[in-house]
């Protein structure tokens, strides 16, 4: 799995409203399209997400998973699979950059995703692309929709 596909965008918005809304699992159906349902199961001691059951329809894959999440800081987060469906495994994370004075953040994904069905790599990379570009546009459509505080 050391293969992964990335992308970055900028989003108008300090790092920690881009990191809020990463966070905020309970509506990522509302931005994230491919997300139907996303429940948190467990916390870490800072309170952030530990485990997420997110059921996911993206077209040809199906999928009810739970992944694992590591936060870094207020600066970046990852997961790893801890059960599914239809995967194998997928790693992912989103990792924040401030931008000049700070009010604008670039965020890089990366994922890596491994289905049990056989896929060649091409269209693997492929499906990762369209995910994370899906996901970067949702998310900075959401982060830049929220009114400031």
């Amino acid at each position: 799995m050391a293969e992964h596909t990335s992308s970055s965008i900028t989003i108008e918005a300090a790092p920690a409203d881009v990191m809020g809304v990463i966070a905020d699992f309970a509506r990522y159906p509302e931005w994230t399209g491919e997300v139907k349902e996303a429940e948190v199961l467990s916390l870490d001691d800072q309170g952030h997400a530990e485990k997420v059951r997110l059921v996911l329809d993206a077209g040809a894959i199906k999928d009810d998973h739970t992944l694992a999440y590591t936060w870094t800081g207020d600066h970046e987060v990852s997961w790893t699979l801890v059960k599914s469906q239809m995967l194998r495994a997928i790693d992912g994370s989103y990792a924040l950059a401030p931008i000049g004075d700070g009010d604008r953040t670039e965020v890089t994904y990366r994922l890596t995703v491994d289905v049990k069905i056989p896929m060649l790599g091409m269209i693997k990379r492929k499906a990762e692309k369209v995910i994370i570009d899906r996901a970067l546009a949702g998310l900075k459509k959401r982060v830049e929709s929220v009114p400031k505080a």
